[in-house]
């Protein structure tokens, strides 16, 4: 697999220029060497468009570091603690104790990670424990519980319990990387021998890369969307000259296989919450024969949210589909077997993920898990309705072309929104939006599920979620705004500012339903919030990020004056309503 840079070109990396990236700071602490970890973290952020100002901490100092309120971890203020304790330095730990004792290793274990839970602000990223068989008991540890395979077992798998109850928790799956290629590769004996390192030189840029997943998809770069080549990558041979039953596809012996059981991974994908399409050059017709009549496709027309088959380029219709979905290529991923028409859209439209999928169909399952190209710090049940929202997007646009101007278009939609606080039905939803909005997002403060909770209860901060629904379907919640109920000191200064103001600290909203009045519906709402409270003035900031551009003018579009750079203020008594289509519910 030649997909990650090895660690020499990760260490080159550190020599480039990082001064136009974003910083973000990450702390790093393990109970064994982490040095190459360290420079392959900063190597991989760089490969990823950040800069990571880095607190490594001394070797084996991770207690003291938690438990010590005065450390230096905490006079840090990382974004992220990462924390690697090793399954080799936890067995050893087991080894030394009396053996009526063992079988409470993993719960204690679990107390001090609960602790670091606890006491540390901001996002935790635990590494779980790759297995180590010590072969006491051979398989018959699986049935005592005193063992160290079972209590590294139980640890993983409570690790995971611990996660659910603490959204400020993430457990880099380091287990699943030595699943992959195994513990031979994971860890080299010589070189903890003589370095303290239990991560060989091979696994430290896979390490690396999984935890700047996790911190990638937290700071709101992921993919969304899954686009698929059809002939040859879906099934095997061509459909167009092939014909219906000539296509390799199916569970029985033979190739087809392959394909049926790569289906099966893109619908759990879809399933998911990622957003599927067809880019295939074709006939629409005949491309779609096998969704409607193969008996052995997994996969059908209403798991795509987007189907375009015909004789145009590939780079030409992923731009369609990319206008249609409204989301940035570089959320996007595109299958293809065809290194060709895989080349001809990287150097196009070079932002979007084009994996170099082996030449044999057996092996694209393999490499794509090795991957993780779909990570995520967030899930909600509302995800599985995503293909249907966009399927009637495309609805949506379709019928706009028969209006001749748009505010027909939008009278004919027949818009609802519902307007709430946060509450616990929705903070998964206003949390996922938060960490999924790029582009539609003033500010781009990230708030976790945790965060959201504690701004619903205070008193300081005003919250409304929005939600919108049409003739064609619900679009869910798709909007959200935090509001403080002062101005914050560092912003007093600025001319024309009073106490008497309300500050949008959060405004977001999906970019599925832009150009739909949505931006004057909410701030009327906010407006009336003010008025309704006393507040003179509601002012709005904008902090540029290297995908916002698109709400550059967004205050100033609104009708508010400019206080600053990049600072902006309405007076609440010279506002007038503004116009939508949208009826509150």
């Amino acid at each position: 697999m030649n997909h990650i840079p090895d660690f020499k070109q990760l260490k080159r990396n550190l020599k480039r220029d990082t001064s136009a990236l974003p910083v973000i700071k990450v702390a790093l602490l393990g109970d064994t060497a982490t040095q190459f970890l360290a420079t392959a973290l900063r190597g991989v952020a760089i490969e990823r468009g950040y800069n990571l100002d880095l607190f490594e901490a001394e070797y084996n100092q991770v207690e003291r570091q938690i438990l010590d309120p005065t450390s230096e971890l905490y006079a840090f203020q990382a974004d992220y603690v990462v924390v690697f304790q090793s399954a080799h330095k936890l067995c050893e730990k087991y080894s030394e104790l009396p053996v009526e004792k063992q079988s409470a290793l993993a719960d204690e274990r679990l107390q001090f990670v609960e602790q670091i839970c606890n006491s540390v602000k901001g996002r935790i990223i635990y590494f779980n424990y790759a297995e180590i068989d010590d072969s006491v008991f051979g398989s018959f540890a699986n049935k005592v519980e005193s063992s160290f395979t079972y209590q590294i077992r139980k640890l993983n798998y409570e690790l995971m319990n611990l996660a659910r109850r603490n959204p400020n928790l993430f457990i880099c799956d380091i287990a699943a990387l030595q699943n992959i290629f195994g513990r031979n590769w994971l860890f080299d004996s010589s070189v903890y021998v003589s370095t303290e390192m239990v991560l060989s030189i091979d696994a430290v840029p896979y390490v690396a890369s999984r935890t700047m997943d996790i911190i990638c998809a937290a700071q709101g770069q992921f993919k969304k969307c899954l686009i698929l080549d059809l002939d040859n990558t879906l099934w095997g041979g061509v459909i167009g000259d092939d014909g219906l039953e000539n296509i390799q596809l199916g569970h029985g012996l033979g190739i087809g296989k392959a394909f049926s059981e790569f289906q099966l991974w893109i619908k759990k994908l879809k399933n998911r919450g990622i957003i599927l399409a067809v880019c295939s050059k074709n006939n629409e017709e005949t491309a779609k024969e096998p969704f409607l009549k193969h008996p052995d496709m997994v996969l059908h027309l209403d798991d795509i949210s987007v189907f375009m088959a015909n004789w145009e380029t590939k780079v030409d219709n992923i731009r369609a589909i990319q206008q249609i979905l409204n989301i940035g290529f570089d959320s996007m991923v595109f299958l293809d077997d065809n290194p060709f028409e895989r080349n001809i859209v990287r150097e196009n439209i070079p932002q979007i993920c084009v994996p170099e999928l082996p030449e044999d169909p057996g092996e694209y399952l393999e490499y794509l898990y090795a991957l993780n190209l779909f990570e995520t710090v967030s899930y909600s049940a509302a995800d599985a309705e995503r293909t249907k929202q966009y399927q009637v997007e495309a609805q949506r646009v379709s019928l706009q072309k028969s209006f001749a101007n748009e505010a027909d278009f939008l009278k004919s939609l027949n818009m609802i929104s519902e307007v709430a606080p946060f509450n616990k039905f929705n903070t998964p939803r206003v949390a996922q939006l938060s960490q999924r909005s790029n582009q539609f997002n003033l500010r781009t403060i990230r708030y976790t599920e945790a965060d959201i909770e504690r701004l619903s209860k205070d008193e300081n901060y005003a919250t409304f979620s929005f939600t919108l629904s049409d003739k064609f379907g619900d679009n869910g919640l798709i909007c959200v705004v935090i509001l403080e109920k002062r101005i914050p000191k560092n912003l007093l200064g600025f001319e024309n500012l009073t106490g008497l103001g309300l500050f949008i600290d959060t405004w977001f909203m999906s970019c599925r339903v832009l150009k739909r009045g949505m931006e004057n519906f909410t701030l009327n709402t906010i407006v009336d919030y003010a008025r309704t409270n006393g507040f003179k003035q509601i002012i709005g900031e904008y902090i540029p990020t290297a995908k916002n551009g698109m709400v550059e003018n967004h205050y100033r579009d609104l009708g508010f004056s400019q206080a600053g750079e990049n600072l902006y203020v309405l007076n609440v008594g010279e506002y007038q309503q503004k116009e939508c289509f949208i009826a509150l519910k």
